[in-house]
């Protein structure tokens, strides 16, 4: 497993009863994890100072419930990068960090690289690879469905003073797009994607997981260039394993090494536990 262990903004306090207590900069939150299968808090006072709690409902969704008032967004740092924090519907607060250690892994393969590296971030959301990237001297076209997450990435992208960096912003259909790119002969040297179990693309397209992932990492390797640095796929949906990501490589990029896979996590402060948060698949040059 490849823990994110170096932030200074984000940490995980505590875990127990299916819920994390986290600090977010100098806010505390109580969100739900379903990997949080045990009883115990290790440190049971501290939940009763958290700042705000999601709580689900029994019909489904849920909401936020506020001890205190805190702002409607606020940031945190991750080294060099600056990202914009808020309480959104379903629990999420537009980052998820154990995303660090992708981040840290694109920016050193691209600063290694010592070339021009041209990067296609699919279902980039609020833009942490996106931001990563750019910050490591990549150029980057910004892929997403939502507008709102793409004004978001934008944001993101501003606020870690990179606002003169050559990034590309495409509200649309992934699928639909990689399509375009194919037809226009535009090639990329490093291809990010990090799709949903289900979604809508701009125009109600259906998105499910098993259905179209290897369809569209056969179409994306259409688009990459002669000298390709790297493929990553992250992915959240539940069931699937790593190794099927990496399969789903090894069958797509000509190439007989360098493919490799395995699961990421958050460390828990001031223990030896781990929350499993999601898997990996990738290729690199």
């Amino acid at each position: 497993m490849n823990i994110a262990k170096n932030w200074k903004d984000y940490e995980i306090i505590d875990m127990a009863n299916g819920e994390k207590l986290e600090r977010w900069g100098n806010i505390t939150l109580i969100r739900p994890d379903p990997q949080i299968i045990w009883k115990e808090k290790s440190f049971e006072e501290k939940w009763k100072k958290a700042d705000a709690r999601y709580n689900r409902s029994k019909n489904g969704g849920g909401g936020w419930q506020y001890n205190k008032r805190i702002p409607e967004n606020w940031q945190i740092k991750y080294k060099n990068l600056t990202f914009n924090i808020k309480p959104m519907g379903f629990k999420h607060t537009g980052l998820f960090p154990e995303q660090a250690v992708n981040w840290d892994w694109m920016m050193d393969k691209i600063k290694n690289a010592k070339r021009p590296i041209k990067v296609l971030n699919l279902f980039a959301y609020t833009g942490g690879a996106t931001v990563a990237c750019l910050s490591a001297g990549a150029s980057v076209c910004h892929v997403d469905s939502s507008k709102g997450m793409v004004a978001w990435a934008k944001e993101n992208v501003n606020s870690s003073g990179l606002e003169k960096a050559p990034v590309r912003y495409i509200v649309d259909d992934v699928v639909k797009f990689v399509e375009r790119e194919i037809r226009r002969g535009n090639k990329y040297d490093a291809i990010i994607m990090d799709p949903p179990s289900y979604g809508r693309g701009a125009n109600g397209e259906v998105w499910q997981f098993e259905e179209n992932i290897y369809n569209l990492v056969q179409l994306c390797t259409k688009v990459l260039s002669d000298n390709p640095l790297f493929f990553l796929i992250n992915s959240y949906t539940t069931g699937t394993s790593s190794i099927v990501l990496e399969n789903i490589l090894k069958m797509n990029i000509k190439s007989d090494k360098y493919f490799s896979s395995g699961e990421i996590g958050l460390p828990m402060k001031n223990s030896n536990l781990v929350l499993p948060c999601g898997i990996f698949g990738r290729w690199e040059s």
